[in-house]
């Protein structure tokens, strides 16, 4: 069953978060992950939305998704994220 990241994320160094960026979809392609959105402008239909960057990726199951974000290749690059940014992030299943 796919599973989605959702990662509302605060963008508060650009020169640094661009390094995270640099190297992401070199590892990201190595575990079946789609990026489905990556928005700075999200129409707000409703309550609030601070956030500077949404993300949604897909992922073919919960297995491939957890294989990619544990895995020491992400984590390593994902120091990038975590210096230059705070972020919300959560995985969710599909529906089928």
């Amino acid at each position: 069953m796919a599973v989605y990241f959702v990662v509302q994320i605060d963008i508060e160094d650009r020169g640094r978060y661009g390094q995270y960026e640099a190297g992401f979809m070199e590892i990201f392609g190595h575990h079946g992950g789609k990026v489905l959105s990556v928005d700075e402008d999200p129409i707000l239909l409703e309550g609030t939305w601070p956030h500077t960057r949404t993300v949604l990726l897909e992922f073919p199951d919960a297995h491939a998704a957890r294989t990619w974000y544990d895995s020491p290749a992400y984590q390593q690059l994902a120091r990038h994220r975590f210096a230059a940014s705070t972020s919300n992030a959560v995985m969710i299943q599909g529906l089928e």
